[in-house]
């Protein structure tokens, strides 16, 4: 599997782009997965019998591992787990770059100062891994399986399935690998009352929200099972009715943009610098956008939205949700 590849071929190592990052699970290789979390999609751990109850097993993705009790010196090789981490309230001693050379996600600027970079996404710096000794790797199966020897010879290695369809699942796989599983129980439940009440709030049940993203390239509308498609579902929002891949998006030309038309209320995201995305080429057909024309389009951080997956991550765009919406008349 090359690592960290991007879905139909782009260059940068978008998060949110193959396989699921949303779209992270395209990067990732069929295969057998030899031990995956129990039926009930949460992990299982148990500590090593006969041992002295420094070490648990942990069952992920791709098998078991024996990882301390209390990790102490976590590295982290996606965003999700960076932010899980430091929701869970443990600062991980290092943790990749979405870009080479353009820092950890902004939006965990505050909560990340003490956190070393070791490379990119794409390409993690295993000499700068080694250096750090840590004492546990996270990373998802869709992101660095091929790189599984390779980590598994630094640090017990725990890998989620994805970075963002499944999101809630993998963050309560992080919480159970750190020791903390009922702590994450309690922020997945603080985070769906807080969605409930954004609803509540907006009147969001039974209205439809569009998330779409303009890149260099291409246009993609997220559907129903990416993060923030999630996110607004459990706001209350129904998403558009289009034909989504695999990963839950759907490729849209400039001349297919009224297919969102449905949409009350759309949220946008530019990737990069505006000017050198799609978004110029759909600006005619854009304007006609019932929800562009009520004025219930809003343009929305692509940080925040595409690469802040986790509890961090989704609590600022229920606040983004509750900031655009308690005014204006819509939904």
């Amino acid at each position: 599997m090359a690592c960290g590849s991007t879905e139909g071929g782009d260059a940068e190592p978008d998060p949110e782009a193959a396989p699921d990052g949303d779209d992270a699970e395209e990067s990732a290789e069929d295969g057998q997965q030899e031990e995956p979390p129990d039926e009930s999609g949460e992990a299982t751990s148990e500590p090593e019998d006969g041992g002295d109850g420094d070490t648990r097993t942990v069952a992920h993705d791709l098998g078991e591992a024996e990882v301390p009790a209390e990790p102490e010196r976590v590295v982290a090789l996606d965003s999700p787990h960076l932010d899980a981490a430091l929701s869970l309230g443990v600062d991980p001693v290092g943790a990749v770059e979405v870009f080479a050379g353009e820092g950890l996600p902004a939006y965990l600027d505050d909560q990340a100062e003490s956190v070393v970079p070791v490379g990119t996404i794409e390409e993690p710096d295993l000499e700068a891994i080694v250096e750090l000794e840590p004492d546990l790797i996270l990373t998802a199966t869709v992101r660095h399986e091929g790189l599984r020897d390779e980590l598994e010879a630094i640090a017990p290695t725990v890998f989620t399935q994805s970075s963002g369809t499944t999101w809630q699942d993998d963050f309560q796989l992080v919480a159970d690998t750190l020791g903390r599983a009922e702590a994450g129980e309690e922020i997945l439940d603080d985070y769906e009352a807080h969605a409930a009440s954004v609803g509540e709030t907006v009147g969001a049940e039974g209205a439809e929200a569009a998330v779409v993203r303009f890149l260099p390239d291409e246009t993609r509308v997220y559907g129903p099972e990416t993060f923030s498609g999630r996110v607004l579902r459990e706001v209350g929002f129904e998403l558009p009715e289009l034909e989504y891949d695999e990963y839950s998006m759907a490729l849209i030309s400039p001349e297919q943009i009224g297919r969102i038309d449905t949409a009350e209320v759309i949220f946008a995201t530019a990737y990069g610098d505006p000017a050198e995305s799609t978004r110029g080429e759909v600006t005619s057909l854009w304007e006609q956008l019932p929800a562009v024309g009520a004025g219930c389009q809003f343009d929305v951080a692509d940080d925040d939205w595409m690469i802040g997956i986790g509890p961090i991550g989704a609590e600022i765009i229920l606040e983004d949700v509750l900031e655009r919406l308690q005014g204006p008349a819509c939904p």
